[in-house]
C-alpha cells in the first residue's frame, strides 16, 4: 500500500523540466551606420529655433538635412558632449519628431541599442529631410537644469539639432537662427550675425563650432570690453542686478589681462563671457573655445562683500580656452557626438584650470588674497580627512562624470566624487613649488603654462596630448622625475596632497572661527560646514546634506535624510548649534540632539567635545613665501 501511494503522488507530480534559455538574436533595426569619417558632408544644413514660447519653456526646432541619395540613412542627437565629460545629451526632452520629403512624411525608428539614433529610408528623388520636433526644456529643477525663464534664455545647440551620422561632426556645415522674444538681445561667439526683426541669422558654419557656441539671451542685458578682445555679457534676472562698479570691472579686466599673461598666446579671435545672474536659472559653469556658460546667484555685483568665494568661475571659465579647447587630453578629443569620451586627463584639464583660476584670482585682485588661502586651507583640510581616499585614487574619480553624472551622494567623504578638481589642483601647486625650489625661483609652473598651453599663438583648433606630452614638457621647464611624481600622487594610493603648502611655506592649523573663504562659502550656499567638529554640513532648517564617513554624527547613525529639530530642548538653529558644541569642550555640558528621519524621531546624546575646528593656512616665518610669491600679479 505504500508502495502505491509514493507511485501516485510520483504521477500527480509535474515532470522535471529544463529552464528555458534564450539565444542571441539579431534586433529588429539592426545598426546600420558606420563610424565617422572625416570627410565633408555634402550640403548644408539649416536650423531655425523659435524661442518665443518661455512662458512654456518650450523651443520649436526646423531643420532642413540634404540628402544626396536615396536609401537607409541614420540621423543622430547628440550624446557625449564636450565639457560635461559624459553622456549627457537630453534626448529625453525631445518631442513631437516629425520627418518628411517632398512634403510627405517619413517613417522613422529609433534604434532600440542606440536610443540617441534615428534611422530613416530616404525615398528616390529626396534633395533634403524637413525634420520638426520641440525641445522641451525642465520647467522646474526635479527635471533637469532649468535653461528658459520669462526673463533669460540659455540656448545650447546640441540640444535643438539633429545630425546625420557617419562624419565628424567638423565636417557637416550648417546655416543656423534664433528667434527671440520682443525686445531681447542674444549673444554667441558665431560670426555673421545680421539681425531682421526678433530673429538672428549667422553665417555658415560647422555643425562642431556651432554646439561650441552657445547663446545666451533676455531682455535685462549689458556689455562690458574687458580688453584682449574678451567682453563680458551679462544677462539678468532685474535691471538693478547689473549694477556693476567701475572698481568690479577694473577686476575683471584684470583677470583677463592676467591670463593673456601668464599663458603669453590668445586661442581665440575673440571671447564671449555669457553670464546670467539669476535665481530662476539654472548654475552652470561650461567651456567653450571661443565663449563660456556661466550663471550665479542675482548678488553678484550688488553684495560684492559677500560674493567672493564664487568669484573663480569665471577665471575657470576662461583658462579653459587654452587648458581643455585648445590642448585636451587625446583620449577626450572625439570626432562626433556618439564616441565615448574617456577622461584619464582631467586631473589635467580640469585640476590645473582649477589651480590657475585662484591664482589667477588673486593675481587680479578678483579675489582677495586671504579668501585665496581660505580656499586652499579647505581644500587641503577635506583631503586630511576625506577616508575615501584609502580605497579610491584620483585617477579613478575622471570616472565620475560616467558612473554617477552629479547625483547627490550618500557619503561623498567615503565614494569620493570628481576630486580631479581639486585635489588635483593641489598636485599642480606641489609641482609649482617645487620647480620654483628646484630652480632658485627662477622658474615656475607659469612656464609650463606657456610652453605648453601657450605655443601656436591664434590657433583655436584643438590640439590633443598624452601622459608623456605633460612629463616631457615639465622637463623642459627643470629636469625631475615627472613620471613618477605624477604617477604616485594621481594613480596610487596616495598621501594627502598637502606638499604644496607645506614647501609654500604654509602649515595646515585648525582654528574655532571659520577662514575669510568658509565664511563667504557659507554665506552663499546657506549652510554651516562642521565636517572637522561634529562631521556634517547643516542648513539653517537643520537639513543635513552632508556626512564624514566614520565622523561622530556618522556613528550615532546619522544621514543625509536627517534632519536636527531641537538641540539640548531648544528649537534648532546654527548660532545655538555652534555655541553647544563649543561649550562641550568642557566635557561637563551636553549635546543632546533631537533628530527627525522620515516619520521617525529619536535623540542623540552626542558624545564629541573636540569644539568648532575649522582649516586655516599658518606662515612659517617672515620671508615671503613660495606660495605668496604664486599668488604675485605677473607684471
Amino acid at each position: 500500500m505504500r508502495a502505491f501511494c509514493l507511485f501516485l503522488i510520483l504521477m500527480a507530480a509535474p515532470a522535471a523540466a529544463q529552464n528555458s534559455l534564450p539565444a542571441a538574436h539579431v534586433p529588429v533595426n539592426p545598426q546600420a551606420e558606420t563610424p565617422a569619417r572625416d570627410i565633408r558632408y555634402p550640403g548644408v544644413m539649416t536650423l531655425d529655433i523659435d524661442a518665443t514660447d518661455t512662458a512654456r519653456r518650450i523651443l520649436g526646432v526646423r531643420q532642413q538635412i540634404p540628402v544626396s541619395a536615396p536609401g537607409r540613412m541614420t540621423l543622430r542627437y547628440p550624446e557625449w558632449l564636450p565639457g560635461k565629460h559624459a553622456p549627457r545629451g537630453p534626448i529625453a526632452a525631445l518631442a513631437g519628431l516629425t520627418i518628411s520629403a517632398n512634403g510627405k512624411p517619413v517613417p522613422w525608428t529609433r534604434d532600440p541599442r542606440d536610443v540617441y539614433a534615428f534611422t530613416v529610408d530616404v525615398p528616390q528623388g529626396t534633395k533634403a529631410l524637413d525634420i520638426r520636433f520641440q525641445y522641451l526644456s525642465p520647467t522646474e529643477t526635479s527635471q533637469g537644469r532649468v535653461s528658459v525663464t520669462p526673463e533669460m534664455l540659455n540656448l545650447q545647440w546640441e540640444t535643438v539639432a539633429l545630425y546625420p551620422a557617419g562624419h565628424y561632426t567638423r565636417q557637416i556645415r550648417v546655416r543656423p537662427s534664433v528667434t527671440l522674444p520682443e525686445g531681447w538681445q542674444g549673444v554667441a561667439a558665431l560670426d555673421g550675425v545680421a539681425r531682421s526683426g526678433n530673429t538672428l541669422r549667422y553665417a555658415e558654419t560647422d555643425f562642431e563650432t556651432l554646439v561650441d557656441s552657445p547663446m545666451f539671451a533676455g531682455s535685462n542685458y549689458k556689455a562690458w570690453d574687458l580688453g584682449h578682445d574678451v567682453r563680458l555679457n551679462v544677462f539678468a534676472d532685474r535691471p538693478g542686478d547689473l549694477a556693476a562698479t567701475d572698481d568690479q570691472i577694473a577686476a575683471h579686466r584684470r583677470m583677463v589681462d592676467q591670463t593673456v599673461k601668464l599663458f603669453g598666446s590668445r586661442h581665440y579671435d575673440r571671447y564671449e563671457f555669457l553670464f546670467a545672474l539669476s535665481t530662476e536659472l539654472g548654475g552652470i559653469g561650461l567651456e567653450h573655445h571661443r565663449s563660456s556658460e556661466n550663471a550665479l546667484p542675482r548678488l553678484y555685483f550688488t553684495d560684492w562683500a559677500n560674493t567672493a568665494s564664487m568669484r573663480g568661475l569665471l577665471p575657470h571659465e576662461f583658462v579653459h580656452s587654452w587648458n581643455g579647447k585648445f590642448r585636451r587630453g587625446a583620449d577626450l578629443w572625439t570626432p562626433d557626438y556618439r564616441t565615448p569620451m574617456q577622461n584619464s586627463l582631467l586631473w589635467v584639464y580640469e585640476g590645473q584650470t582649477s589651480y590657475w583660476d585662484s591664482v589667477i584670482a588673486a593675481r587680479s585682485g578678483l579675489i582677495p588674497k586671504e579668501v585665496v588661502l581660505g580656499e586652499f586651507a579647505n581644500q587641503a583640510a577635506f583631503y586630511q580627512l576625506q577616508p575615501g581616499r584609502a580605497w579610491k585614487p584620483l585617477i579613478d574619480t575622471t570616472n565620475d562624470p560616467i558612473t554617477n553624472a552629479r547625483r547627490p551622494q550618500a557619503f561623498r567623504t567615503w565614494q569620493r566624487s570628481e576630486d580631479y578638481y581639486n585635489e588635483g589642483a593641489l598636485v599642480w601647486m606641489e609641482a609649482d613649488v617645487l620647480i620654483r625650489e628646484k630652480t632658485g625661483g627662477s622658474k615656475s609652473l607659469d612656464d609650463f603654462a606657456r610652453g605648453f598651453f601657450g605655443m601656436r599663438d591664434g590657433d583655436w583648433g584643438t590640439l590633443t596630448y598624452t601622459f608623456e606630452d605633460v612629463v616631457a614638457a615639465l622637463d623642459a621647464v627643470t629636469p625631475h622625475d615627472w613620471a613618477a611624481f605624477l604617477k604616485t600622487r594621481v594613480d596610487e594610493i596616495a598621501k594627502p596632497p598637502l606638499g604644496g603648502i607645506e614647501k609654500g611655506g604654509y602649515r595646515l592649523v585648525f582654528k574655532e572661527t571659520p577662514n575669510a573663504y568658509q565664511v563667504s562659502n557659507d554665506a552663499r550656499s546657506r549652510t554651516t560646514d562642521l565636517s572637522h567638529s561634529v562631521g556634517i554640513s547643516i542648513s539653517a532648517a537643520g537639513a543635513i546634506s552632508n556626512v564624514v564617513w566614520d565622523g561622530p554624527m556618522f556613528r550615532e547613525g546619522v544621514t543625509t535624510a536627517t534632519r536636527i529639530i531641537a538641540v539640548n530642548g531648544r528649537e534648532f538653529n546654527e548660532a545655538d548649534f555652534k555655541s553647544t558644541i563649543k561649550a562641550a569642550k568642557d566635557g561637563k555640558s551636553p549635546i543632546e540632539l533631537l533628530v527627525k528621519e522620515g516619520l521617525r524621531y529619536r535623540t542623540i546624546r552626542l558624545g564629541y567635545t573636540g569644539g568648532l575646528r575649522y582649516p586655516h593656512l599658518e606662515r612659517i616665518g617672515s620671508d615671503p613665501a613660495p606660495l605668496d610669491r604664486v599668488l604675485e600679479p605677473l607684471p
